[in-house]
């Protein structure tokens, strides 16, 4: 059995699927596009598919608490937000697994304790190496910050183009779409919430 974390970040058993057998998979799914497997140029292609999807889909192995569990206490009384800016995001629609590609912005107004740049950065990352939707991605970075760092409040907003929507069916290739997701005094406090969408927007 292998132990996963699902999108709503609970530990799950799953069956243990060997290299092998995903790397077979794949090659069954290049004859059902008409190609042949056995061809010179696509031999080392189901090895590299299964190499690549563990990285596109690492998120599921990590657990996001675990990089906020370290935290510095010395604010010395900072009680403006904190706010990173322009992470890039890639994922994968969990609908036609597509890429989802784009921008994330997020804050937090610190209560007692303040949390390393480059950990915002990461649960992004943690939460979007997994099959996801924009609207549960930009919540559930919100909601592990909240949580974890015991936050005044949180505010996280996505940016991003979806390869179902630009390569297929409809085939919009300018469209993207905005996510917001507030908590705390980003969402009771509208002078904040404005404060927090004229810096994302400079």
């Amino acid at each position: 059995m292998k132990l996963v974390k699902d999108n709503d970040n609970k530990i799950l058993e799953t069956k243990k699927v060997s290299d092998q057998e995903a790397e077979e998979a794949f090659r069954t799914i290049l004859s059902w596009i008409g190609e042949d497997p056995s061809r010179e140029g696509l031999l080392e292609t189901p090895k590299r598919v299964v190499k690549a999807f563990k990285e596109y889909f690492n998120g599921y192995t990590i657990d996001p608490d675990k990089i906020l569990s370290k935290t510095f206490g010395d604010v010395e009384g900072y009680d403006d937000m904190v706010v990173e800016k322009n992470i890039s995001v890639t994922s994968h629609c969990e609908h036609h697994m597509a890429p989802i590609v784009g921008t994330a912005h997020v804050a937090y107004i610190p209560k007692k304790k303040i949390v390393g740049l480059s950990k915002l950065a990461r649960v992004v990352d943690v939460f979007s190496k997994r099959l996801q939707t924009q609207e549960r991605l930009t919540m559930q970075i919100a909601n592990s910050l909240m949580v974890a760092l015991d936050a005044k409040g949180v505010a996280v907003t996505i940016d991003a183009a979806h390869q179902c929507m630009t390569m297929r069916g409809i085939k919009k290739e300018n469209a993207t779409t905005v996510t917001n997701y507030f908590l705390g005094q980003f969402r009771e406090d509208l002078g904040i919430q404005n404060r927090y969408l004229r810096f994302i927007s400079k």
